[in-house]
């Protein structure tokens, strides 16, 4: 195969970014990410280089960050360099030092992307700044399994994405194979990691012990999985137009927040379109089964979103997702013993009183309750027509719009 004709190929064929775009190579020294900066130098593009020296492999990371630096002197290109305390960012915010690389590595490459971006408008230059990362067919495969076995819908079987935000990733369609022997075919130095070889992480043994043994029986394995990996891609584009219809239909967006009806809701009988409703909001696919118990609960429950400051709550004879705090919400939960509650229109106080040695007030903003007879947790919301109350005294209702 001519790797860099259909590596430029694919990049057109894909739309993956126009040949004047600005590139931001992330670039570890790894044979993967070597190919990519040289098939981006031979197709001419515009790129500069990123390294992060992520502190955890000693003298072996002192090396990757050297020969990226020679790297980038012999290609002739911009290199910026980052430095991260990985193991210590890990324990503060209680990650696996997978994750705390991860996160690191994604935030820094996002914020010198934005760096690209200002100084060519600074320049006054039209163009787009796209990351890419080298990340090949093996690593979509691997990925795709390790969704699989964890447990996933239908959007973790897609593998990698090849376009997500500003990142792009030319390289998916090409097998690990096919980059080494392109990198010996030029001869292109790159430095290994020691620690890829080590199975003690979930890739490594797929890579290493998982697939090679299932490729004994059958040996056609990475091609199928590549071409399934196509099917839910296809697959999971239909399911979204389908999905966005039906939740267009089904809920009712009202300011800042979402009204499901409850009985249209149980009509469908379906899980997914439960946690495709709920995702969004930060709840986990765990709490489907709480959503549904919450439709037989009483007004005024609520589930508690862990991922942001979203509370379904059941009113009547709906589910409303609001903010937990106010950000333009129309119903806000008060909870027994909470003393404060600031929405959109001030701050409602809850004081209890003695019965016995009170005053009754006349204020209009002042309501006095017999506390016995709430039932918590409250709503606080507008007010709607047909709503009333029993003023005290009086055995009739009147109506609050009077």
């Amino acid at each position: 195969m001519n790797l860099p004709k259909a590596f430029t190929n694919h990049i057109a064929a894909q739309q993956l970014f126009q040949p004047n775009d600005r590139l931001v190579l992330a670039v570890s020294g790894g044979v993967d990410s070597v190919v990519l900066a040289d098939l981006c130098r031979s197709a001419g593009f515009d790129f500069i280089m990123v390294h992060c020296n992520f502190k955890l492999r000693g003298e072996e990371s002192e090396r990757d960050e050297l020969f990226v630096r020679t790297l980038a002197e012999e290609f002739g290109c911009d290199l910026r360099v980052t430095h991260f305390e990985t193991q210590v960012w890990a324990d503060k915010h209680k990650l696996s030092i997978q994750e705390a690389a991860r996160a690191l590595r994604y935030n820094w490459f996002d914020q010198i992307v934005q760096e690209e971006k200002a100084n060519l408008f600074a320049e006054g230059v039209n163009r787009n700044v796209y990351l890419l990362t080298a990340h090949h067919a093996d690593d979509h495969i691997e990925t795709l399994l390790m969704h699989f076995f964890r447990g996933t819908g239908l959007r973790g079987l897609k593998g990698i994405p090849a376009v997500h935000g500003n990142i792009r990733r030319p390289l998916l369609s090409f097998s690990r194979a096919m980059i080494a022997n392109y990198a010996q075919m030029m001869g292109l130095k790159f430095v290994e990691d020691s620690s890829n070889a080590e199975e003690k992480y979930t890739r490594n043994y797929l890579r290493h012990t998982i697939i090679p043994d299932i490729e004994k029986v059958y040996p056609q394995l990475r091609e199928n999985l590549l071409q399934n990996i196509r099917r839910f891609q296809s697959i999971e584009a239909l399911y979204e137009l389908g999905l966005q219809q039906i939740i267009s239909k089904l809920c009712k967006q009202k300011e800042a927040e979402l009204h499901i009806p409850i009985k249209q809701l149980l009509q469908y009988n379906n899980t997914a379109l439960v946690f495709e409703i709920i995702r969004r909001f930060g709840f986990t696919e765990k709490q489907v089964e709480e959503v549904y118990k919450l439709t037989e609960a009483a007004s005024g429950s609520f589930l508690q979103s862990p991922g942001m400051p979203y509370r379904i709550i059941r009113h009547r004879h709906w589910l409303i997702i609001a903010p937990s705090i106010d950000g333009g919400a129309a119903h806000y939960v008060v909870e027994a013993g909470q003393k404060e509650v600031r929405f959109s229109a001030g701050v409602l106080q809850v004081k209890p009183m003695d019965a016995i040695k009170v005053q009754l007030s006349d204020a209009r903003e002042v309501a006095m309750l017999d506390a016995k007879l709430l039932h918590y947790p409250l709503i606080l919301r507008k007010w709607k027509q047909g709503d009333y109350f029993y003023p005290l005294g009086m055995r009739k209702k009147k109506k609050l719009a009077r």
